[in-house]
């Protein structure tokens, strides 16, 4: 927990950052080197979706990579495979747990980010352009409509962790 502390105020008075996505605004977070795009709709489960036409574009928030730490496997989904907003679709295996990714939406995954089978650390690097985990056919696009904006899974997110 001290060297967390250490590295959030060390990157803070650092100015350190991660890199963002082009034309997307980044909403830093009260830690320092966590961003928020806005654009995108996030779950409370720290994933994220893009949606784009019917198709939505999932991965998991700089958030969640942070307190991950180092990824170093992710199980990926078949294509054709239908996921249910809120279900497990794959996971994430870093240095520190394993834990499972739940699709914010439901629909059908129509491509998955084949890179992050040979360098799953994609995630860490860029988790909102190379590191993006599938795309899915979106079933019903009022469930987007319960997803948070940047906004308030910025606030979720500082809340979270001043709970911790």
């Amino acid at each position: 927990m001290a060297l967390r502390m250490w590295a959030s105020q060390a990157a803070s008075t650092l100015r350190i950052g991660c890199r963002r996505p082009l034309g997307f605004p980044t909403i830093p977070f009260s830690r320092g080197f966590s961003q928020v795009i806005e654009g995108l709709k996030y779950a409370q489960s720290h994933e994220w979706v893009k949606p784009e036409g019917q198709v939505g574009t999932v991965g998991i928030t700089h958030h969640a990579q942070d307190h991950l730490g180092e990824v170093v496997f992710v199980e990926l989904p078949e294509v054709g495979a239908v996921v249910s907003k809120g279900g497990s679709f794959g996971a994430v295996e870093s240095v520190k747990a394993t834990s499972d990714i739940n699709a914010p939406v439901s629909g059908e995954v129509v491509e998955v980010n084949s890179k992050l089978s040979e360098t799953p650390g994609l995630i860490n690097q860029s988790p909102y352009e190379d590191g993006w985990i599938i795309k899915v056919r979106i079933q019903d696009m009022s469930e987007m409509d319960a997803l948070m904006n940047a906004e308030k899974y910025t606030h979720f997110c500082e809340e979270e962790d001043a709970s911790h």
